[in-house]
């Protein structure tokens, strides 16, 4: 059966391995093919032409390699072709030229009517011409040469003569054809040769031992021949039979891609690989730790996809099943022609997809192969008069690096997935610290939760300064963790755990309580300056949230505006639906909102111009490559002339220098925050550092007040 992961038929690169390779060969064969009919004689082609056997010879020779035997575990790649009998058959009975020319023309009849390249059909000429030549050579050693005009039919003393021919056939063949392999796949010569090698040995030996009886029965009568071919044709229907089964159970019925049980098996095999590996690395090290290196890392690794389409529920349920399967066959054959030669793509289920790598450098090298991956769904699709868009998530594990077997590979590879998912960043490697099951996630968790308890959380402060006056704007507040064994660490260490479990909710009640007490403490000493947190999109969901922020203003007697909340511009362009519930009451409540880390997102114009938002804040990716890129300065334009049309306030993030400073203020950007302005300050700090600022008049609007 056709299998959908063969990717033989892609052109190898002009210039490659494999390129030279068909090069080199190709050439051979073809002046091997020149020589062999310049033997001919006149005579020769006149004998043909009394010598209907030779038709004969020719159709069984097609019919062998149009229907090759797949048994239970080959494919079409390495089924057995029998035209291998008749074609042997030929050479023992008239030479070499008739052989060769009645393959080739198999050989072509067959790859045109399977569809394969021009390459691909030139090399299996090529490769049958010098094989079969390598047998004829063999043969004139033992003083055989057969000719039309002169056939030849063995006598039991030619055994040891034929089955030298059939060797040389042989080993010529199976290298030829390895030697491709191990070039495509990527992988070294001995191992492609022993992936089958029993099996190919135990085929071939039938079929060349089939060869001189078949010239046996073509001497008496041609009417033998088709007796001789009635056990294959028994043969072919028994392991039809038995391959339509196996492929039943091992792939997928839609797509035709591998299932689960077939990715496990590879995936064990290719396990089983890198650990082989890294044992012959380990004894030719001599050192103790198998296979690595002075960073202690893996020499070698495998790697484990798992892909999962995103909205493909919205194609099902507006446009129905069938066009969903038509999409999912097409995304089939997309990935099978993205993936690295020797890589497998199987379908898991649903819109799930799995991609086994049997040997990836690294995380790094991982991660171009997923882009890649990515990059070849994101052409556009058209189904039925209309246009998809197809994005997709990808969780990439490795071994041994994340798991040491496959169950555990795959769930790591599920957990990463859905942080690519969640975090909408398209690729995500596993990471313990975003798993909710790792163990150090949950001893993390139970560390935050006594750390909220015991008051191990604080705020500092960062101000945002006016670029048009040097005047302070306002306050952000960050929380800090005061680790007793790890010091202070920030947000990256330990929200993002945190943002998937109930205790987000105390930590915002936290920020916002401390919050609305520091500005609370500042107003009462005349430093009327504004206070922003940060809100998360678990926090939108939070009914409650409104209440707490308006019970908390009433309760200290301060302004809405004395408290402005930052949202990134993801959570509400990408949940807009449980967002702006939470939005407008806020809004509605007074509380002054901010677009933070505007540009990462995928905000249109006219969603953007109905948040109730009066500031935005440019993501400082783009800041800080401001004075570098030329882009990243076309785009942090374009932003604040965008901002500033709409009638709200652009804030700069990440503004770590002068000379960056200054060009935002040229550009129009009304605010900014950064290291240059002012670094994180813890309560204190902050409070020496307003009375200082607010006292005295600002005499640049760059930042001559700023602190270390």
């Amino acid at each position: 059966m056709k299998d959908p992961n063969n990717t033989r038929n892609t052109m190898p690169r002009r210039g490659s391995p494999l390129w030279i390779f068909f090069l080199v060969v190709i050439s051979l064969g073809a002046g091997a093919f020149v020589f062999t009919l310049s033997r001919l004689t006149a005579s020769d082609l006149d004998a043909l032409l009394g010598m209907p056997v030779i038709l004969i010879l020719a159709a069984f020779i097609v019919f062998g390699e149009l229907r090759p035997i797949i048994t239970p575990g080959s494919t079409e790649n390495n089924g057995a072709t029998t035209s291998t009998t008749f074609s042997f058959a030929a050479l023992l009975y008239a030479g070499l030229p008739i052989a060769a020319v009645l393959q080739a023309a198999a050989v072509i009849t067959c790859g045109v009517f399977r569809g394969r390249t021009p390459h691909r059909i030139a090399f299996n000429v090529a490769q049958y011409t010098l094989s079969l030549g390598a047998a004829q050579v063999a043969l004139l050693l033992c003083g055989i040469h057969a000719t039309p005009s002169a056939l030849w039919v063995p006598q039991g003393d030619d055994l040891p003569a034929i089955a030298l021919a059939g060797t040389v056939y042989f080993v010529c063949n199976d290298t030829l054809v390895g030697a491709a392999v191990a070039l495509h796949a990527r992988v070294p010569l001995i191992k492609a040769l022993r992936w089958d090698l029993g099996y190919q040995v135990l085929v071939h030996l039938a079929l060349l031992g089939l060869a001189p009886l078949m010239v046996v029965a073509m001497d008496r009568s041609a009417a033998f021949v088709p007796l001789i071919v009635l056990p294959f044709i028994a043969v072919y229907l028994n392991a039809s039979v038995s391959v339509r089964r196996e492929h039943q159970a091992l792939h997928d019925g839609l797509t035709g891609l591998p299932n689960r049980k077939m990715l496990i098996m590879r995936t064990e095999e290719a396990l089983a690989g890198v650990r082989a590996a890294e044992g012959t690395a380990r004894r030719l090290t001599g050192m103790v730790a198998a296979g690595r290196g002075k960073q202690g890392e893996p020499t070698q690794r495998a790697g484990l996809f798992l892909l999962d389409l995103d909205r493909f529920k919205e194609v099902n349920d507006t446009l129905g099943h069938p066009t969903g399967d038509r999409l999912l066959q097409l995304v089939a054959h997309r990935l099978t022609h993205s993936v690295r030669p020797g890589d497998l793509v199987a379908r898991l289920g649903g819109d799930e997809f799995a991609v086994l790598l049997p040997t990836v450098r690294d995380a790094a090298a991982a991660r171009e192969v997923a882009a890649r991956l990515r990059a070849a769904l994101s052409e556009p699709v058209r189904l039925d008069g209309l246009s998809f868009d197809l994005e997709a998530s990808v969780g990439i594990a490795l071994f041994p690096d994340h798991a040491p077997d496959f169950e555990l590979l795959l769930q790591r590879a599920d957990v990463a997935m859905y942080n690519a998912k969640e975090s909408r960043n398209g690729v995500e490697v596993y990471e313990a610290g975003k798993d909710r099951n790792s163990p150090a996630r949950l001893g993390m968790l139970g560390d935050l939760r006594r750390a909220i308890d015991r008051g191990e959380l604080e705020l500092f402060y960062q101000p945002k300064i006016s670029l048009l006056d040097g005047q302070l704007v306002g306050m952000e507040a960050l929380i800090r963790w005061r680790h007793p064994e790890q010091g202070l660490l920030e947000p990256a260490h330990f929200l993002q755990v945190a943002e998937q479990t109930y205790l987000m909710r105390a930590i915002t009640h936290y920020v916002v309580d401390a919050a609305l007490a520091q500005a609370s403490a500042w107003w009462k000493d005349d430093l009327s300056v504004q206070v922003a947190v940060n809100a998360s999109g678990r926090d939108l969901l939070d009914t409650g949230l409104t209440e707490t922020i308006e019970n908390g203003l009433l309760a200290r007697g301060l302004p809405a505006a004395a408290l402005q909340l930052e949202i990134t511009e993801r959570i509400l362009m990408n949940e807009p639906a449980y967002a702006s519930e939470t939005v407008r009451a806020l809004a509605e409540l007074g509380i002054p909102l901010s677009l933070d880390d505007f540009g990462t997102g995928y905000s249109s114009l006219v969603r953007l111009k109905r948040l109730p938002v009066e500031e935005i804040k440019i993501d400082s990716s783009f800041v800080q490559r401001l004075s570098g890129s030329a882009e990243d300065a076309v785009i942090v334009r374009s932003i604040v002339d965008l901002v500033r049309t709409l009638g709200l306030r652009s804030v700069a993030e990440g503004v770590e220098d002068p000379q960056t400073a200054r060009l935002l203020r040229e550009m129009g950007c009304d605010a900014a925050q950064g290291w240059h302005f002012g670094r994180p300050m813890d309560a204190a700090t902050a409070t020496e550092w307003l009375r200082s600022t607010l006292t005295r008049p600002r005499s640049s609007p760059d930042g001559s007040a700023r602190i270390a």
